[in-house]
This record gives structure tokens, sequence and C-alpha cells, in this order.
């Protein structure tokens, strides 16, 4: 059993690490034993533990009753410990240069570790990483070190990972339907780009490597090809629910949809910018949502205001709900838009879960993270953060890559989550198979890795779902026994959890997690 000893105003991020980092755990109390305690506060109390964790940015009272040599460090320095560097985004102190001291006294071992533990977790919870840091999955390196030092120094650990029972990870394929058929747009921005690219960017694709001589005549032949769309003589080839329904082969998926047509939002500053409009309504697409349903898709909102305005969420979710008859929504908003308080406006518009948290820009773990959490300001409404977008990927305004180059980049966070658990969400946009993209093929060999990797293919529901689960399920210990207490979800498609034991740097196999069962010899 760990003990934490926190300031009454981390007391929300501690509970929430405890859901990300699910094992045995209480606030310290005197005169309650405990085998780890975890303290971040100024005063160290008395225990009686076999491992003490003392963390803090600042010089406290353990420090000054050593005598310690401690250097104060800025904001924005990296840690570094045996073979682990993470970023850190608060200030930090060192002793006599390292990032951690460590003690032993009458058989109790203390460490003293230099950076404020939950005010770090804090920061990547709301406000999240630069870009620059895209592709360090930070938080979870916290929870890797807190657990590494108890199974170094401590007894048996029993953990329930962000594991499905079954497989080694969470595979969320999403989809923002950003347009829906080319001969929406005539004489707008959309098909001034898509000519520009389709014709002169495929030049410049095929010199670059980005796409093969095959793909620049398939652009070219759509460009010829338009005029017979808008005429309603040839096929809208950029009308893609088809073929992602076969691409994906069964596979479940979510489609993101924005409710309005012609609709802006407002953005940050106010305006409207005119390119965030949707050339169609989601009422006229009632018979292939039900469609995309029957075949195993989850159909989410594409939000326009809902991240600002409590009414124009509830408006949204209505006009969706209505369309697919499902009294429960996600939302994934339009051009990623957010603020400090949308995630509390999202939940009193009544939506269950969000996955915006993510960048336009890069790929990689915004919160730091690829497990679900519960944002500090809401009290339900779970976030599905998003970690790759074709976009991101492609674009060259962003990282600019070739097919290779992009497979290079994701195929480390499929590695990760393989290792670690957690749900990898990625984002393909609608027309992101068809011309002038031609993005499919990368898509599919994303899909393949991931079946490689032992993922489950989940819906974004069924993934907040699971974790929902996991976040259920709680721990009594006593005398050397942990009983774990689980309820298991009516929905039949979300697997079981894992219980995991660490001992002495040993790793034992996995057990499925049944409701009150037993584990033996730890605490």
């Amino acid at each position: 059993m760990i003990a934490v000893h926190a300031r009454e105003a981390d007391q929300a991020v501690v509970r929430e690490f405890f859901e990300l980092f699910k094992t045995p755990w209480k606030f310290f109390a005197a005169g309650v034993s405990a085998e780890v305690l975890v303290c971040t506060a100024d005063q160290i109390p008395l225990s009686d533990a076999k491992l003490v964790l003392i963390y803090g940015s600042g010089i406290n009272s353990f420090d000054r009753a050593q005598s310690a040599n401690v250097c104060a460090r800025p904001a924005g320095q990296m840690f570094s410990y045996a073979d682990d560097d993470f970023p850190l985004y608060g200030p930090s102190v060192t002793f006599e240069g390292a990032s951690v001291r460590e003690m032993k006294n009458a058989g109790q071992v203390v460490i003293r570790i230099g950076y404020d533990l939950f005010g770090e977790v804090s920061h990547l919870l709301t406000e999240g990483q630069p870009p620059e840091h895209a592709a360090t999955p930070t938080l979870d390196r916290h929870i890797s070190l807190l657990r590494e030092l108890i199974v170094c120094h401590a007894s048996p650990l029993v953990e329930i990972p962000p594991t499905p029972a079954g497989n080694h990870f969470i595979a969320c394929l999403t989809h923002d339907v950003d347009h829906v058929g080319v001969r929406n747009h005539k004489f707008d921005h959309t098909m001034f780009g898509f000519l520009l690219r389709a014709v002169f960017g495929s030049i410049a694709d095929v010199l670059r490597g980005k796409k093969t001589l095959g793909q620049m005549l398939t652009n070219w032949f759509a460009v010829v090809k338009l005029p017979f769309v808008h005429l309603g003589l040839a096929k809208d080839f950029w009308y893609q629910f088809d073929p992602y329904v076969a691409l994906e082969n069964g596979l479940a998926s979510t489609f993101f949809i924005i409710p309005k047509k012609g609709e802006t939002g407002l953005d940050i500053k106010g305006k409207r910018p005119a390119k965030r409009a949707a050339s169609y309504d989601a009422r006229d697409l009632k018979e292939i949502l039900i469609g995309l349903k029957k075949n195993g898709k989850e159909i989410g909102v594409h939000g326009l205001d809902a991240w600002r305005d409590a009414a124009a969420g509830r408006d949204e979710k209505e006009i969706i709900s209505q369309i697919t008859g499902a009294n429960e929504s996600g939302i994934r908003m339009h051009w990623l838009y957010f603020g400090e308080q949308s995630h509390g406006i999202l939940e009193a518009s009544g939506f269950t879960y969000d996955s915006t948290v993510g960048y336009n820009s890069t790929v990689g773990y915004r919160a730091g993270t690829n497990q679900v959490f519960k944002p500090l300001t809401t009290k339900n409404l779970l976030e599905l953060p998003m970690h790759a977008m074709d976009t991101a990927l492609f674009y060259p305004s962003y990282l600019n890559l070739s097919p290779s180059q992009a497979a290079k980049k994701i195929r480390p966070l499929v590695a990760y989550a393989a290792r670690n658990g957690g749900a990898l969400v990625v984002n393909w946009h609608d027309r992101s198979l068809a011309p002038e993209r031609l993005w499919g093929g990368s898509y599919s060999d994303l899909i393949s890795e991931c079946r490689k990797n032992g993922a489950w293919f989940a819906t974004a529901g069924q993934a907040v779902g699971w974790f929902r689960q996991r976040r259920e399920a709680s721990f009594d210990c006593v005398a050397g026994r942990v009983k774990i207490r689980t309820a298991r979800t009516s929905e039949e498609r979300i697997p079981a959890l894992r219980v995991r034991v660490h001992a002495s740097g040993t790793q034992f196999a996995d057990q499925t997690v049944q409701d009150g069962m037993e584990i033996c010899g730890a605490n």
C-alpha cells in the first residue's frame, strides 16, 4: 500500500494520478502504516514505511535537516535518472548535480526527487506539452519512475495496467468528416486548393518521393473527371464512407460528423473563419450514418461552438443524437479548437467523452500519455487524447512526410502502446483516401502494424468504456492480501481487466481480473 502526503490543493491531481497508475494507495494519516510513503508537501511526517519518496521543486524540511547541497533550476529543464530522460515544466532542484538522492537509515530507504510530481502531472493534464516534446509520453514516465523505485526498494506491487485482457493495447481508428463529396464545392477555396494540389502539387510530390507517378496520373484524371462529377455523370470520388468500411474490413471505428452546414463557429478571437464551415448538413446523411452504425461504426460530433458554449454544445449533440438514436455521444472539436474551460463546458453540454487533446502540427503525446483521463475540471466526462493525424504527417505546412517517413514516425507510437498498453488514437480524415491526397496506403499499413502488435480495435466510445471499467475497480488491502473489486460492463464487446504483480524486478504473468479475486503476499 502506498500512502500519499500531499498539499490539500493537490488532492484532485493525486486522485487522477492514481487512476492512471492503478495500484493500491491512500492519503497519509498518522498512525496508519504503509509500505511506501510518497510525500510532496514541505513538511515530511514521521513514518515507519520501508520506502519514503520525497518529491519537491524547492528546499523542504528534509533538505534543511540533512544540510543538503541543493541547487535550484528554472522551469523547462530535463530530468535524468538511470537511463531515462523526460522534460519538466515547473522548477526543479538537483543534489550535487544529480536529480535524485538516495539514502538509507535504520532499514528505511529515503529517496529525494527534485521536482514537484503532482505539479508536473497537473500541467500535463491541463496545458499539455509543446510540440518539441510530443514524442515523449512524459506523464507515463512519471508513473514508470515511481513504479520502478517501489519495485526496486519496497514490497511487491499490484497493478491493473491499462491493457485489455487478450490484447496488448487499444487502437482507435477515427475519422473527422470535413467534406462529403467534391460536388458540394464549386468556386470556393476547397475547390481551388484541390486543383492546385492535384495538378501542380502532385508534380512536386513525385519529385520529393511523396507520391508515385501512378498517383500523379490518378490525381490528374480526377481533375479531368471533375466536370462529369458535377453533372452527375461520374461517381463522386470524395465520397469515402464505403471505401473506409471496405478497408477496415469489420474493424470498429468512429466518424465525427459536423452537425450544421455553412456554420463557421467563433474562433478564440471572436472571429468567424469562412474556411471552417462545412458544405454538408448532417441531417442529409441520415441513411449513410445509420448504415455506418450497422457496420459497427460509432457516430460522434465534430463540434463547432461546443468548446466555448454549453447551449451550442447541447444543440450540436441533439442534432446528431436525433439522427443516430444514441443517447450518449462523444465529441472532437473541428480544427481542434479548445480553451481552459472547454472540458467543463462539454460536460455541461451532455457529452460523455472528448477526443480533442492532440496536435495539429505533429504526432505524439500532448497530455503526456496514451491513457484516457478525467480532466481536473469535470466530474464524469473523460478525455481520449489523440496521437496521430494524417494532415499533421503529410501537409507541407506541418511535417510534410513521405509515406515511408510517415510509417517511421508512427511505428514508435504503435510499439510503445504494445509495450505499455493504453489507447492509440488515430485521426484519418474522410477524404484522405481520395484524390488528391491518396493516403490510403499509409492508413492500411498503420492498421496492419496495429494488428501485428496485438491491438484491440475499438470505437472511441468503447475505449472510453473500457477505461471507465478500470477506473471503477477498487482494492481492499488486509494482512498481506489485496482483494480486487470490479464490476464488469454490460457491453459484451469490451474486454476484461488484467492484474499484474511486480516483485524484485520480475513481472509475474498477468491474470484476468475477477470480482473479489485476491492477490496474496502483496500490499
